[in-house]
Order: C-alpha cells, then structure tokens, then sequence
C-alpha cells in the first residue's frame, strides 16, 4: 500500500474516532465509507473489528452506570447479533459489501431523515423486535462493519436518554464486534496485512476518542439525538453517494447529487431544530425559556 494511503487511514480514522468519541459510535461508519476508497474490505474490516472490541469495552466502562438501566431493552438485540454474526461471516466471501451496503442505506436514509425531522413512533413490543432486529445488524456489521446509524436510529426512536443511550450502544457493540472478532478468526479472515493496519489505526483511537467525548460533555440530551441523526444522515448520504459511483449506476459527480440533496434537506430540518426556543443554545434562549428547562 503506498505512504499516501497510510496518511489517508490516519487522517480518516482520527475523524471517526472523534466522531465514536462524542456520539458513542461512528468509527466504522466513518472509516468504512471514506477509506474503502482505497483500501478493500477484507484488508480493512477485519482490523477495524479488532479496535472496536477494544474501544467498545472502553465505552461500556466509561458507562457503567447507566448499564443496570438499559441492559435488560437490549438484552434481545445482544442475543439476536449470534446468529446473524454467523450468517454474515459465513457469506462474506459471496455477497458483495457494496451491495449490501447500498440496499441497507437506501432503505435507512428515509428512515434517518425522518426521525431527523422529529417523528418518533416507539415499539411496544421490544423483546421479539430486538431479536429480528439483531439478527440483521450481526449480518450488516459482520458483512460491513457498520451498524451505528440503524442501531442509533433504533434505540433514539425508543426515546432512550443520553447517558443510557451510550451505554446501550456499547452494550450492542461491545457483544458483535467480539462476536464478529471470534467468527473472523474461526474463519481465518484475520490475516498478517489486516492486523498490521492496527498499529496505524491505533494513535487516532488514543487522541480522537477523549477530544470527541470533551466536545460532547454539555450537550443536552434533545440536541445530542440531533446531532445523531444529523451525522447519520451525512454518512448514510455519503456511503449512497459513494457506493452509487462505484457501481457505476451513475457516473462522475452526478453520484453525489444524493450527498448534496441531503446535505440541504437536513440542514433546513437543522434550523428548525434550533429555531425552536426549547433546542435553542442557552444563551440564544429567551429567559422565560430558559427558567422554564
């Protein structure tokens, strides 16, 4: 791999651990849709499970007192992942990512958009959803690596908080990128190029995931939801755009007409948001507003 590519992966991955850092996901979405522009998947996956593992238990530890609050509404996703993760691992060597990729954002970005916009409508039965629910994400994040924006849109539209947001996530997080781990190396997907890209991943993991968690430290709880769905919908837009052209469906940069329509409708969707005196900076708030909160 030439030294530029090195370069690309430092920069790349620092920018989704920040991400990871404020969010408490984002890495792999991140660096799966920008660095596959010149990595392939089988070199760059197997390395991106391995941090995760450790980075995920270093969010569940960061969070572990929301875990006795949340462990038991995603208990059923936690257990789903196995056999999704089974199945995906088992297929990785005859379905394209790409492909799968492009299905699984056309079909999430509405979805994003949608939840971005405010609409919320929470699932009463969570224990059977879950299950389903996982099985897809361990056949997703074993096959691509990416789970965080249908996982977060998931449990933001359970109305999950803050904090024990956080803590579901790397609750689900933490159990596929192990199971995923343990697969990859029962498969023998995990090979000597792949686990050299870890000594280089590793510096933006120790610098990008406490600037990411210093950003986020006093953002309220309605604006971080915001502010997930908003990145969601960035990078869901961005893999579109980039799986779009590297499948030659549209040539050029006609591809990223999708990124672009995207970037417009969220950001008329932003200023709403922050429009609304309630979601408003504190010290753009009326003062009746702010006694109110």
């Amino acid at each position: 791999m030439p030294i530029w590519s090195y370069a690309a992966l430092i920069a790349t991955t620092l920018a989704g651990a920040t991400v990871n850092g404020a969010l408490g996901y984002g890495f792999s979405s991140v660096t799966g849709s920008l660095a596959l522009l010149f990595m392939t998947n089988r070199a760059l996956n197997p390395a991106i499970v391995l941090i995760e593992v450790v980075f995920n238990a270093g969010a569940l530890y960061v969070n572990r007192d929301s875990v006795p609050l949340v462990w038991r509404r995603v208990l059923p996703i936690a257990v789903g992942l196995l056999p999704g993760v089974i199945v995906g691992t088992a297929v990785i060597s005859y379905v394209n990512p790409s492909i799968l990729k492009l299905c699984t954002f056309a079909v999430l970005l509405p979805l994003i958009l949608v939840q971005a916009a405010g609409f919320r409508r929470p699932i009463q039965s969570e224990r059977s959803a879950g299950f389903a629910f996982g099985g897809g994400l361990g056949i997703l994040y074993s096959v691509t690596t990416i789970s965080g924006p249908p996982l977060a849109v998931a449990l933001s539209n359970q109305g999950i908080a803050k904090r024990e947001f956080r803590a579901a996530l790397a609750i689900v997080r933490l159990a596929e990128s192990s199971l995923t781990a343990i697969a990859y190396l029962s498969a023998g997907l995990i090979t000597r190029p792949s686990f050299g890209l870890v000594g280089w991943i590793l510096p933006s993991i120790v610098i990008g995931i406490p600037l990411g968690a210093r950003i986020i430290h006093h953002v309220r709880t309605e604006t971080f939801r915001r502010v997930c769905m908003s990145f969601d919908a960035w990078v869901v837009a961005l893999g579109l755009s980039t799986l779009v052209r590297e499948l030659s469906l549209v040539d050029g940069a006609g591809a990223y007409v999708i990124l672009a329509s995207v970037v417009i409708i969220d950001t008329v969707l932003l200023y709403r948001f922050f429009s609304n005196p309630t979601h408003a900076p504190e010290s753009h708030r009326p003062v009746d507003a702010i006694a109110a909160s």
